[in-house]
């Protein structure tokens, strides 16, 4: 697996995914269906048309979720164990169908487990942009991660 273990975590660094992904309205609607959220401005186009905006919101738990996912194949691909909570959840700027998302992450903190040797907890902020380079969400995220089991060499 290619996700890093709490060792690798070193405060300060960047990562730039290089996975990015375009929003579609099956996206948006099929997401907003799923969880039951009627929202008009994601789900109702001529609602959203008369609305400021002029057309649908991309339903910003959408937003989240991408952004988190969008970072697992650099940072926590098979070495989560699991997701301790995300704060400071924002979002800054609408997200549109047609919208690509690219995300980076910052370590901002990784230590061992007082409880278990096996595993540590990070946290991690998150950022997404679109296109054209505006910020349209950010969270930091705390995550159980394992250490690396000794007979597992180094990255």
């Amino acid at each position: 697996m290619p996700g890093l273990y709490l060792e690798d975590l070193v405060p300060g660094t960047v990562l730039r995914h290089p996975l990015t992904r375009s929003v579609t309205e099956m996206d948006n609607v099929l997401f907003s269906s799923l969880t039951f959220n009627p929202q008009p401005l994601h789900v109702d186009f001529d609602f959203a048309a008369k609305s400021e905006w002029g057309r649908p919101l991309v339903n910003s738990l959408f937003t989240l979720g991408l952004m988190i996912g969008l970072s697992v194949h650099d940072t926590t691909l098979g070495t989560l164990i699991g997701n301790l909570g995300m704060t400071d959840v924002k979002f800054p700027a609408p997200v549109f169908h047609g919208d690509t998302i690219r995300v980076e992450t910052e370590v901002l903190s990784a230590r061992p487990s007082k409880s278990r040797a096996d595993a540590g907890i990070a946290e991690f902020h998150h950022r997404a942009y679109k296109q054209d380079g505006t910020l349209v969400a950010e969270c930091r995220r705390q995550a159980f991660m394992k250490r690396r089991p000794n007979d597992e060499p180094s990255a």
